[in-house]
């Protein structure tokens, strides 16, 4: 099922199916998210859950018990429940199955909310812990945004002037080698060179909002306050850009198994919730 919200300058299209935006336009009908051509991406906006990224041997160990979990969790892959709805407001929920406590042996609610305000998309994610124990979760953002033009016309504009430190993937996992991305005047011009070792992993990060410019003028802004780590990333010869803010990432090399020793895992208490939202905002 889609659902479109609109106010009088957007309009955004949320799919029931992982509660995925899926568009997001203004009233001249431009349109600002990546269109989810399979023979690049078949992604438009995908919601991360319970873990972000992937694990080693795509597994984990809880009370010595080994349980299987695909790259990104599950979250991005089932119907969710439609609970609240207006003109320009949304609100999605899952709840545990029988199929995930295969996989994750906690009972939740994932609550995924989108308010359109003026010229500001806020996604909202909620965490509910309905269990006598605490839950170990990752959660992430992966939006992908339409460039439709020449990509090398694009930068990418951080808030504040910073040395990005690029944690590199071995494997699809979180290596113990790193290096130094210069930006200069808090820009980084975009080229396809630039991801030929997968995306730009950055574990923590100053800057807690990025714009997307074109020829110097930016057009779309990301703010990701309470997100420690953010992840870049496109496909070779693509014509989009992710900018994914993330609370976890994926396994490093030395990751003993343990979610609970997991870097970067949340452990969210008995009866629990845990909020936090990140905006997309057309300048």
């Amino acid at each position: 099922m889609k659902i479109t919200l609109s106010n009088s300058e957007f309009t955004a299209t949320i799919n029931s199916f992982g509660a995925e935006l899926i568009s997001l336009k203004n009233k001249s009908n431009k349109e600002y998210i990546w269109e989810g051509n399979p023979d690049f991406w078949g992604k438009h906006s995908p919601v991360l859950f319970p873990i972000v990224g992937s694990l080693k041997n795509n597994s984990y160990c809880y009370n010595a018990t080994t349980y299987q979990l695909p790259r990104h969790g599950f979250a991005r892959e089932m119907e969710f429940n439609v609970i609240e709805k207006t003109q320009d407001s949304v609100v999605f929920s899952l709840n545990e199955s029988a199929d995930t406590l295969e996989k994750y042996p906690f009972k939740f609610e994932l609550q995924i909310s989108y308010t359109l305000t003026e010229y500001i998309l806020k996604i909202g994610f909620k965490v509910i812990n309905n269990n006598l124990v605490e839950m170990p979760f990752s959660i992430g953002a992966h939006p992908a945004f339409a460039l439709n033009n020449n990509f090398e016309n694009y930068e990418l504009q951080f808030e504040k002037s910073e040395n990005l430190i690029v944690s590199i993937l071995e494997n699809d996992l979180i290596s113990n080698s790193i290096y130094s991305l210069p930006i200069e005047n808090n820009s980084l011009p975009l080229n396809y060179s630039i991801f030929e070792n997968d995306a730009l992993i950055f574990k923590s990060i100053a800057s807690k909002s990025v714009s997307i410019a074109e020829n110097n003028i930016p057009f779309l802004k990301v703010h990701y306050e309470n997100f420690p780590s953010l992840g870049i990333w496109t496909k070779n010869q693509a014509p989009f850009i992710c900018i994914e803010p993330w609370i976890g990432y994926a396994d490093t090399i030395e990751n003993n198994g343990n979610i609970e020793d997991k870097e970067g895992i949340q452990i969210l208490g008995v009866n629990q919730t845990f909020e936090t939202n990140y905006l997309i905002e057309i300048l």
